[in-house]
């Protein structure tokens, strides 16, 4: 089910002069991608000077090499499908409609695709996802769970294969970001900076269709669920509650999350409570003590101890000065 305008899928499906090489038996040229002897695809040769994104079909007729990349690197099947295996072990099938984010330092080989498998990357430098992240909201526990590891290039998390061919926002979303890029529209950077947030938000509503690697193994459903509990109920979530639901032992799940995530489940939702309570202070009138009740303290003295302890001032601290910058402005 391809939603790609049909004059977008023709020009992407046009072939280009590297695969004219391809096509005539020679193999892929690692210097069009890479210096130097490891085969880590450098941001430099894909993006223009000044860029911070761009878009390049994959290229078809020949396996592409093992490689990494310094950058993140995005990919959406236009139609068709590629096949992929990531960090040596995982076999990932892309199917049209669907998006796959790779990390950084992910290292990952893609089997021969045909002139029917129209695919394109999205070349992504990670100061560009600074507006995306702010407008994704990473007070969210679970998109900065998920999306933080690609955007730092850490080791928790490689791949996000997200199945949404189904869902009517993602494609459309991304099928905009295409055509301004194709089409060099201006003002691109911008347009592209609040749709890629946009996306980010839509895919994060769709987490039960996603297929991740963390450190060579299947994501955890559990770990997931304890992350939607702390970000769908923060002020009264309970880990005990997501463990019954899993029929496993409360200690257990307490190890796996903290496994997962290197933070135990009281600190993440502590993490949470903090940001929605600095949002609170900064976005609305509400008072000290009934910001304390919002993110769910009913003890005030913890609450201000715990808040200046993250952010070096109290609640009205805090708040004194935004106001204080605002009207400076």
């Amino acid at each position: 089910m391809i939603r790609v305008d049909a004059v977008l899928l023709q020009r992407l499906a046009q072939i280009t002069e590297e695969e004219r090489e391809l096509l005539q038996g020679r193999g892929v040229d690692r210097a069009l991608y890479a210096s130097g002897r490891a085969f880590e695809v450098d941001a430099a040769k894909m993006l223009e000077k000044g860029k911070l994104m761009s878009i390049r079909p994959h290229t078809r007729f020949a396996p592409f090499p093992r490689h990494s990349h310094n950058y993140v690197e995005i990919m959406y099947m236009c139609r068709g499908k590629t096949v992929h295996r990531i960090d040596g072990d995982a076999l990932v099938t892309l199917e049209a409609g669907e998006l796959l984010f790779l990390n950084r330092h992910a290292s990952h080989a893609i089997q021969r695709a045909d002139a029917g498998d129209i695919a394109v990357n999205f070349i992504v430098l990670p100061q560009f996802f600074d507006e995306a992240f702010n407008m994704a909201g990473m007070d969210n526990v679970l998109s900065r769970f998920l999306l933080g590891e690609l955007y730092t290039g850490g080791a928790a998390v490689s791949y996000l294969h997200f199945r949404v061919r189904e869902v009517l926002p993602v494609q459309n979303l991304v099928e905009n970001m295409v055509w301004t890029l194709v089409n060099r529209q201006p003002g691109a950077r911008r347009i592209n900076q609040v749709t890629m947030g946009l996306l980010l938000l839509q895919l994060m509503h769709y987490t039960e269709c996603i297929d991740m690697s963390r450190n060579g193994s299947i994501r955890s459903p559990m770990v997931e669920a304890a992350l939607r509990e702390i970000e769908e109920n923060y002020r009264a979530a309970s880990l005990t509650d997501v463990a019954a639901a899993f029929h496993v032992g409360l200690p257990y799940l307490s190890a796996e999350v903290k496994r997962a995530t290197g933070s135990t489940f009281k600190e993440l939702l502590l993490h949470k409570r903090l940001d929605k309570a600095a949002r609170l202070l900064r976005e609305t009138r509400l008072t000290i003590q009934e910001v304390c009740a919002a993110v769910g303290y009913d003890n005030t003295s913890y609450f201000h101890r715990v808040f200046r302890r993250r952010y070096g001032k109290s609640p009205k601290e805090y708040r004194s000065e935004l106001w204080k910058t605002e009207n400076a402005t």
